[in-house]
This record gives C-alpha cells, sequence and structure tokens, in this order.
C-alpha cells in the first residue's frame, strides 16, 4: 500500500502552495491571541472610593480627608476603596469613627478607562472575585472546545470546523458588547472560549495534514504560535486608543469578518476527504496544488485502495478498545511519566496566564509591559524552535524553567524605587516559561508510547486548562500585593524546573510503540546509544520524522 505522504511526494516540501497554506492558516491564529487576554485591559480595576455626596444629590464640598479611611496596599498609603466613614464629613470624623460599606455606589476614576466591566456592573470589594472568575469561565469554554473540537473536525471536516469556530467566537463577542448584566457577559465568554480553541485546533490539524513532513514542525512552533504572539502584540496596541471596553471588543471582533474571503483560499484536508472515499475531491486538491507549484501530477493520483487503506486505518484507530486512559497509569513507568507531565503542563500553564495576566500590576505602563510581554513570547517561540534542533529536550525544559522561576523569585528583592527592574526580571521569566511550553509538548509526544499517545498528550492538556482557569486568581492578588504572585509562581516554576529533571530525554531515541517501551524517569545525563553516537544520531533522524508523522493526530494548546 502506498503512503500519502509518497503519493504527494511529486508536490515538493516547500513550494507555492505550502507557503500559502503555512501563512493564511497561522493568520487564522491571530485572533486567539486577543481573544481572552483582552481581559487584561477590559476587566481592569481603576483606582476608586465610596461615593461620599448624599444619595439625594444635595451639592456639598466633600473633603476626602475626612470622609474616608487610610490603608496602606504594597506600603502605600491611599484612601479606604470599600468603606467609609457612617458620618462622611461630620464633627470629630477621623481615625476613631465607625465605618460602613459603599452604600450609595463607587466613583471610579476616568484616567486611563473610560469604562470596564468593572464600571460598568461595579465588580469590586465583595464582588472583586466575579473579575478572574470571569476569565476562568472562559478558559472552562476552552476545556470544553477541547474535548468537543476533535470529534467534531474528523466527522465534519477540517476546513467547515475552521470556518464556523471563527465566525462563533467572532460573532458571539460582538454580542458580548451588549451584555446588559455580569452573568450574560460570562456566559457569552463562556461560548468565545470554545471558538478560540475549535478554531486553533482545527487549523492545527488542517495544516499538519496539508503540509509535509519538513514544514509540520515549523508550522505547529514557530507557524500557529509566533502568529498567536502577534495576535498578543496587536492588543495593547488597540487598547492604548481605545479605553472603553465595549469599543475595544468591537475593534477586536471586527477583523473576524476578514477571514471570509479565506474560504475560498484554504483548502480541505486531502487526507480527511480520502478517509470519507471523497477520492475526486482530494484529487483535485492536490492537482490545484500541483498547479501552482508549477509540477506536473501524474494521470491518477489517487486509486481507490488508497481510500479504502485511510478509511480501515481511522476504523482501527476508533476501536482501539483495548487501550484506555487507565492503561496511562497502569506500569510503574508509564504511570510516572504521566504524572511528571501533568503536573508540569499544569504548573508551567498557571505561571504563563498569571504573568500575562499580570502586567497591570507591573510597575510602568501596562501598554508597555503588554506590548514586551508579547514581544518576549514571540522571541520564546523562535528560541525554542531552533534549540529544539540542536539541544536535549530535558535540558531545554528544567534550565528554563528554573531560570524562569528564579528570576521570579529574586523580584521580592528588588527594591521598591526599581521598579522597572522588577518588570524587567518578570519579563525574561515568562520568557523562560513560554520556551519551556513550546518545548514540553514535543517531549511528550515523544514520551508517551503510540498505543496511548492521543491520550497522554490530551489528558495533559487538560491539566493545563486547570490550570488555566485557576491562572487568572494569581493575578488577582497582585492588585493587594504586588509580590505574592511572582513569589508563589517562582516556587511553582522552580518546582517543575526540578520535576523536569527526571524526565526521560527522547531527542536521538526511537518513538515508542506500546507500553513496554516506555522510559525509566532518570535524574543524570540524556541516555546515550551504548555502542555509537552516529546510530544515536540516525535515530534521532528516524525519531524526528516520526515525530512529525505522529503530530497531525494530536490536539494540542501549546501556546
Amino acid at each position: 500500500m502506498r503512503d500519502y505522504d509518497e503519493i504527494t511526494s511529486f508536490l515538493g516540501e516547500w513550494g507555492p502552495f505550502q507557503k500559502s497554506v503555512f501563512i493564511l492558516l497561522s493568520l487564522s491564529t491571530v485572533p486567539n491571541g486577543y481573544a481572552g487576554l483582552a481581559m487584561v485591559f477590559i476587566s481592569d480595576t481603576p483606582p476608586h472610593h465610596c461615593t461620599v455626596a448624599p444619595s439625594n444629590g444635595t451639592p456639598v464640598v466633600v473633603d476626602l480627608n475626612r470622609s474616608l479611611p487610610v490603608e496602606s496596599v504594597n506600603g502605600e498609603l491611599r484612601y479606604s476603596r470599600c468603606s467609609r466613614y457612617k458620618v462622611p464629613g461630620g464633627p470629630g470624623a477621623g481615625i476613631g469613627n465607625n465605618t460602613e460599606g459603599c452604600i450609595d455606589g463607587w466613583e471610579f476614576s476616568t484616567e486611563r478607562y473610560t469604562s470596564t466591566i468593572v464600571t460598568e456592573w461595579n465588580l469590586v470589594c465583595e464582588e472583586g472575585w466575579k473579575v478572574p472568575f470571569s476569565l476562568s469561565v472562559f478558559f472552562m469554554g476552552v476545556l470544553m472546545g477541547s474535548f468537543m473540537s476533535g470529534q467534531i473536525s474528523d466527522r465534519y471536516g477540517r476546513k467547515v470546523i475552521l470556518f464556523i469556530t471563527m465566525a462563533l467566537q467572532t460573532v458571539f463577542s460582538l454580542i458580548q458588547i451588549a451584555s446588559t448584566s455580569w452573568e450574560m457577559f460570562c456566559i457569552l465568554f463562556f461560548i468565545v472560549g470554545i471558538g478560540q480553541i475549535s478554531n486553533y485546533v482545527a487549523a492545527f490539524v488542517l495544516g499538519t495534514e496539508l503540509l509535509g513532513k519538513s514544514a509540520r514542525i515549523a508550522f505547529s512552533t514557530v507557524g500557529v504560535c509566533v502568529f498567536y504572539g502577534l495576535g498578543y502584540a496587536i492588543l495593547p496596541l488597540c487598547a492604548y486608543f481605545i479605553r472603553s471596553w465595549k469599543a475595544l471588543l468591537f475593534a477586536l471582533a471586527l477583523p473576524g469578518f476578514l477571514y471570509i474571503p479565506l474560504w475560498w483560499l484554504i483548502p480541505e484536508s486531502p487526507r480527511w476527504l480520502l478517509a470519507q472515499g471523497r477520492i475526486k475531491e482530494a484529487e483535485a486538491i492536490i492537482r490545484s496544488a500541483a498547479k501552482k507549484n508549477s509540477v506536473t501530477p501524474p494521470e491518477v493520483i489517487f486509486k481507490a485502495e488508497d481510500s479504502i487503506r485511510l478509511m480501515r486505518q481511522n476504523d482501527t484507530e476508533v476501536n482501539q478498545h483495548s487501550y484506555t486512559y487507565f492503561d496511562l497509569v497502569k506500569t510503574t513507568d508509564m504511570r510516572n511519566i504521566t504524572i511528571l507531565n501533568i503536573l508540569i503542563w499544569f504548573v508551567i500553564t498557571i505561571s504563563y496566564f498569571g504573568l500575562s495576566l499580570n502586567t497591570p500590576n507591573m510597575n510602568g505602563d501596562p501598554y508597555i509591559n503588554c506590548f514586551a510581554s508579547a514581544a518576549m513570547e514571540i522571541v520564546a517561540y523562535v528560541a525554542a524552535w531552533l534549540l529544539l534542533r540542536v539541544a536535549p529536550r530535558r535540558t531545554i525544559i528544567s534550565s528554563t524553567l528554573l531560570s524562569g522561576g528564579t528570576l521570579l523569585l529574586l523580584i521580592q528583592l528588588v527594591p521598591s524605587n526599581l521598579g522597572i527592574l522588577a518588570s524587567v526580571l518578570a519579563m525574561v521569566g515568562k520568557f523562560g516559561i513560554t520556551a519551556a511550553f513550546s518545548v514540553i509538548y514535543v517531549s511528550a509526544v515523544e514520551l508517551f508510547p503510540t498505543v496511548v499517545r492521543s491520550m497522554g498528550v490530551g489528558i495533559c492538556s487538560m491539566a493545563s486548562k486547570i490550570g488555566s482557569m485557576i491562572s487568572p486568581f494569581f493575578a488577582y492578588m497582585g492588585a493587594y500585593n504586588q509580590v505574592l504572585p511572582y513569589i508563589l509562581m517562582g516556587i511553582l516554576t522552580v518546582s517543575a524546573g526540578l520535576l523536569s529533571l527526571l524526565l526521560p530525554e527522547t531527542r536521538g531515541t526511537d518513538l515508542p510503540e506500546d507500553l513496554t517501551q516506555v522510559q525509566k524517569i532518570v535524574c543524570c545525563c540524556s541516555r546515550r546509544d551504548p555502542t555509537s553516537g552516529l546510530v544515536l544520531k540516525d535515530s534521532y533522524k528516524i525519531n524526528h520524522k516520526r515525530a512529525s508523522a505522529q503530530i497531525n493526530s494530536l490536539q494540542s494548546t501549546s501556546c
């Protein structure tokens, strides 16, 4: 039987067709970079204090010094944001007077924002927990979407689901603008989260099935991730000029309509069409690709037996009932690998999103901080891709996590008058965490054996989604104690770096096929072939190709 890559080898590896697919599908992930992280500005809490003027609207001159208690936050004195004296401005008003809550509402500063969801629905004080929970709801949608997207795209096609989910994300982001309550906003945000991850997975799978072996790793690590970072970088630029949360959400959702013409430029996956028995459609796409690449296709590209083989292969994969999630913890070696990866993915996601969402609490301008965070992320993706070509996986993961976590812990030692240094340490720390996140995915693909690989990476992805749901509360703590989030994330990241030292090295080894080939955890140098370094090098080439072949069957949100 002929292999699909062998059948389509006449197209070449990197022609105009492959380049256009690479760029267009990478472009489709740009909105993912700001869909959830827009909450950095949309839900930011401006300075505020209790309304102290009488509720009947009688004009009076208010003395805040006599009307509001003073509290210390992060070493600075400020007016209380959640209480006022019971008799504002009354005789003898002072520290010893009784206080009460903000029964007449709050007054919010408009120096930076004209409105946010916080000012829209008074999400402060006792209601403050709703701010991080709003983003947790988004990540709950991401978690649900990650379960649904793979099965739906397998049934209805990669291209159809890609555009449906892009439309879902765009339309419901626009509907969010009309939210009349915080509850309505969260429900719509949950649906946006489903569309966000489903869009990414569909683009990821479609790209890996359309591109050749040599371009798949680059697409999955540099293509979609770098364009995700570009979307993240666009966010602070838009937010700087648009200070209303509704206007900002509208501006970020509107570009989704620009992707409509891509329907006629991005083809369906010929692999999926063959698996559905639609040979003529698959052949038409390949002939169109050959025309773009200026090559002459054979008279008959696909035969009936090629389609039958793919359909049988899919049925075999679906009906592999002999392996379940229980097999991920069945043997000692497999259990160790599974638990280690779950813990590391969980911690990395907390630190990654915790740092991304904490930019408003950093010293300096929040717009510059957010842009620097995005720029550092793009550099980290490119650096990870380059390092993967020359360095061991375990070395990259452990060194980036340990260095990133250590830098986060050092922030507490920075004097208050050197706030810029603290921000720099946070950005460099995020560089290490982002780079590790890129590499841990490749490492997991190579550690889990073929028979449970999809399940293994899937459960790690689920652990990362749970971590992302928790991460907004780390940023929320930063509003009350500036260094506490860095201490917690630093401890977690260093712990993950130490745990990663136990991971077996996968560079230069064949992909394991079954549970008996799973490597044991180690804490010394990388495993080497006992006979010859040349054999190890050749083995790495085989592993690299086979890993590329496996990547199209996996669902990942590594960026």
